[in-house]
């Protein structure tokens, strides 16, 4: 069985590109601190808008869809599950309103751990939630011609619960101990996690939240405002192959967790580099039409009108499409496309 020691990590020359992504992102969490301080009331509409992406784009990585209102009403709990798609969003919206409002008294034990998959299927009769897995998984590709590899196999059923028992022991140790960085051993929990792959159903989605509690409870809270699930989905074959490339040689402890790390670390600073971006144009007292036009300065290329609606938490939809099709009329920006299909490019 695979032996667990991140003491062992601290024997790692780590390289220029990570150092400086640590390096930047402590940076951008320290500026972080100081806007929320200036303008708590305001960034509170990031909270909202983060909390519907990340619902939505945890559950879309992993085939779980509904329509963009449904998924809205299910968020701000307006409406219930009408089918088991809805039942999966309704409880990844259950946790990740749990972490967001107790990551302090949530600790890193695999106890907890049940109890959050537990809750992310209490909208459905699933006789496995918050039991680690019965039978053997796999990790598997399905190509265009229909046959299906295997590309990883985890950990059999009966040595999962002693695993993932390890490596929360093995995490809470050198956390405790301040042993290690934070940012380097997040991402190597969240890989040991997934190779473990604890559980039948909702390993990745599970993996989604704990990084988002781990970092919580370390002092990162930029998932709070800037939804990292919505930025791993943008890229989600990048996400795939980098999992795949570092599950090499995990069973073996011989794996090369760097390019894992390096893709995290990039996923969480580029998320503090919007947040600064969409709080500059919430810190300004502008009109409608201007917050609008500076939201539209900072897009290259087509754009979207819910792209505009993420830089631009304060104003309403309909204050939105307002401003934008003001901009279209005064030879600001073209318009293209009809109905779900509509997207916008400057002109000057």
């Amino acid at each position: 069985m695979r032996i667990f020691n991140y003491s062992k990590i601290q024997e790692q020359k780590w390289d220029s590109d990570i150092l400086g992504l640590i390096a930047a992102i402590y940076k951008e969490a320290g500026k972080q601190e100081l806007y929320l301080k200036q303008r708590p009331d305001e960034l509170e509409k990031l909270v909202e808008i983060a909390k519907i992406q990340s619902t939505e784009a945890s559950n879309a990585i992993e085939g779980i869809r509904t329509t963009n209102t449904r998924i809205r009403q299910l968020v701000e709990e307006k409406t219930t599950p009408r089918n088991r798609d809805e039942q999966e969003i309704a409880g990844y919206r259950d946790v990740l309103n749990l972490i967001h409002e107790n990551f302090d008294a949530i600790p890193v034990t695999q106890n907890y751990i049940l109890q959050l998959h537990k809750i992310l299927y209490n909208h459905m009769n699933n006789p496995m939630a918050g039991r680690t897995k019965n039978v053997q998984n796999y990790i598997s590709a399905t190509y265009p011609d229909g046959h299906v590899e295997t590309l990883f196999t985890p950990l059999s059923p009966y040595e999962t619960p002693e695993a993932l028992d390890s490596i929360c022991k093995e995490y809470n140790r050198v956390i405790g101990n301040m042993e290690m960085e934070p940012l380097i051993i997040i991402p190597v929990f969240i890989h040991d996690f997934l190779c473990i792959h604890p559980f039948n159903d909702g390993n990745g989605r599970m993996s989604r939240l704990l990084t988002t509690l781990l970092l919580y409870r370390c002092g990162f809270y930029v998932g709070k405002y800037i939804s990292l699930e919505a930025k791993i989905a943008k890229n989600k074959d990048l996400y795939y192959n980098v999992l795949g490339q570092v599950q090499t040689g995990w069973h073996e402890g011989t794996e090369d967790i760097v390019p894992f790390i390096k893709y995290l670390l990039g996923i969480i600073l580029s998320a503090y580099k919007d947040f600064e971006d969409r709080f500059d144009l919430v810190e300004t007292k502008l009109s409608a039409l201007e917050t609008v036009h500076r939201a539209t300065m900072k897009k290259i290329g087509r754009f979207t009108k819910q792209d505009i609606r993420e830089l631009c938490p304060s104003l309403s939809i309909s204050s939105i499409e307002g401003a934008l099709r003001k901009l279209v009329a005064a030879g600001e920006l073209k318009r293209e496309g009809a109905g779900k299909n509509i997207c916008y490019y400057r002109l000057k």
